[in-house]
């Protein structure tokens, strides 16, 4: 008995009774004619593809810093003032009188009598004479230079409060002379404080969800692979609440108002927050670090950077000179670097004489390799690296603002006022509240009666992740920061 055409079957099909792989029996899945054939399973691939490569991008902080418990709602901490006495508000008033704007409460300077100083114009550093103090009283010091009986008649015409500097060199005192009346200086330190910040996340799966399991192959960030399922989900909120952990940090600003909204408790009522900041990275170095603008700005690639470079040097100098520091930097600037040093190679640059390569073991051909990770300049060396958070285009990718941040290696000595001691930390440090019951570095647990959980009625399982830390950046004045301009 033969097969009917026709029918349930296209015309141009005609089945076999045994598997066989005819003409007549073929399928087409292009010719429109077949579209009951997609009962049939897909080919499909178990395995997620990665197309953003790492996603995460915490790890600066591990880098840099360390991670310090504390128990309280706020940390402080001292900072030592610079050792010798100068002012840069300082007018000339009078043929031997110079007035000192005070910046402090002081009710006068620190300079006192039969001191040396230096007397300089702020605009060119160029004008100078040299005196000796004959009375201070009230921020006026009363000065008799020592070249001539009054102050040339260039700085006297400088008489904007803002118009010359001042600094001690030393003092000199008369045969026989005792120092009664003389003013002792008591050293000054800077207090800073910041406090921590509660952030939050969580993951919610409800029972029926988690009741058709869908397996899916994956290689997660944080270095685990093989098969996950309806906590894949819960995987990429957890890394992405450890990204939260550091960005919070780095992006943090004080509160500079009173927060207010609706109460989250419901009623309509009017809530006032107690939400008040917390000073992050890129808040401390604009309020109390060094900013450099438009970094190699249009210029040749290399030289602009390394003229931009020098006068950041130069700025160092004036600060803690630290010798070993690390850039982080966003993809441009860091070509920028890369630009330099090449240039500095192929003697495009005058001052190529004065570049080291020590770190790369005097080798010029190492150095000039693009991925380099550390150059020496004058008395400084540096290592760099590209900083992914500035380059990612769900974050600072999509700011052209911030162009990369110079942080100075190693630890500083500061004064804890917990422990009543000079201690050593590094220049960036994370506090995170903790005691011997409570700790709050990384909190995460479960509730809901679904997984295991059965602590409430909600068919769904909850996960919960909770921290409370500040950042500690201490001698900001030895940080840059690097702006677009």
């Amino acid at each position: 008995m033969g097969f009917v055409t026709g029918g349930s079957f296209p015309a141009s099909l005609v089945p076999s009774q045994r598997q066989q792989a005819l003409s007549s029996n073929y399928l087409n899945f292009a010719d429109g004619t077949s579209d009951w054939a997609q009962q049939y399973l897909p080919e499909l691939y178990e395995q997620e593809v990665e197309r953003y490569g790492n996603r995460t991008l915490s790890g600066f902080l591990r880098m840099v810093g360390a991670e310090m418990p504390m128990t309280s709602d706020q940390v402080i901490w001292s900072e030592q003032n610079r050792l010798h006495v100068a002012y840069n508000q300082v007018a000339c008033t009078g043929a031997n009188q110079l007035t000192i704007t005070l910046t402090t409460p002081a009710t006068s300077a620190a300079i006192k009598r039969n001191q040396t100083i230096l007397v300089s114009d702020n605009a060119t550093g160029l004008i100078t004479q040299k005196a000796i103090v004959t009375a201070v009283s009230a921020g006026v010091v009363t000065a008799t230079p020592y070249d001539t009986p009054a102050f040339s008649a260039t700085i006297q015409t400088l008489s904007g409060a803002s118009d010359l500097s001042v600094f001690v060199y030393g003092s000199e005192w008369e045969k026989g002379s005792d120092d009664q009346g003389a003013v002792s200086i008591t050293p000054g330190f800077q207090e800073y404080n910041n406090s921590p910040i509660i952030i939050r996340d969580n993951y919610q799966v409800s029972g029926s969800d988690a009741s058709q399991i869908g397996w899916i192959e994956v290689a997660t960030e944080d270095g685990t692979s093989g098969f996950l399922w309806y906590l894949k989900a819960e995987s990429e909120t957890r890394l992405r609440f450890e990204d939260y952990m550091e960005m919070a940090l780095v992006e943090g600003e004080l509160a500079g108002h009173t927060f207010q909204g609706v109460n989250p408790a419901g009623g309509g009522t009017a809530w006032t927050a107690n939400v008040k900041g917390t000073m992050g990275l890129f808040s401390a170095i604009e309020n109390r670090g060094n900013v450099y603008q438009g970094f190699a700005g249009a210029a040749a690639p290399g030289s602009g950077a390394m003229a931009d470079f020098d006068e950041i040097l130069k700025n160092l100098d004036k600060q803690g000179a630290i010798e070993e520091n690390m850039l982080f930097l966003q993809r441009q600037t860091a070509l920028d670097f890369d630009d330099m040093i090449a240039a500095m190679a192929g003697g495009g640059y005058a001052s190529t004489a004065s570049a080291s390569y020590g770190l790369f073991d005097n080798e010029e051909e190492m150095a000039l390799n693009f991925g380099f990770s550390g150059f020496r300049r004058g008395s400084y060396d540096f290592y760099k690296t590209d900083w992914k958070y500035l380059n990612d285009a769900s974050t600072r990718g999509m700011s052209k603002v911030i162009d990369g941040v110079l942080v100075p290696a190693g630890t500083s000595t500061v004064y804890d006022q917990m422990l009543g001691a000079n201690i050593r930390r590094p220049f960036l440090h994370v506090r995170y509240r903790a005691s011997e019951t409570e700790d709050r570095r990384y909190k995460n647990w479960i509730t809901g009666s679904v997984g295991g959980a059965y602590t409430s009625g909600v068919d769904a399982m909850n996960v919960h992740f909770l921290t409370e830390r500040c950042l500690v950046t201490q001698a900001a004045n030895n940080f840059v920061l690097f702006k677009a301009v």
